[in-house]
């Protein structure tokens, strides 16, 4: 499990979110929503709610990371 766990973090570390507010909030969005699927795949907490709540986080941090504007 922390294989994986592992490499959960490091995809979503690695992974391009697009440059404006909403690719990178739908992009951040997909990524959190796959993470959040895998490991509620492997806790109890279920696949459903594990991709509801990192769809939700990965949103919300993909948002809130956007560079500003040049």
């Amino acid at each position: 499990m922390m294989r994986v766990i592992a490499a959960s973090v490091l995809a979503l570390s690695l992974a391009a979110c697009g440059e404006t507010w909403g690719q990178r909030a739908v992009t951040g969005g997909g990524i959190g929503a796959g993470t959040g699927a895998l490991i509620g795949a492997l806790t109890p907490i279920g696949l459903l709610p594990g991709a509801l709540v990192g769809g939700a986080v990965g949103a919300g941090v993909g948002a809130a990371t956007t560079p500003p504007r040049r």
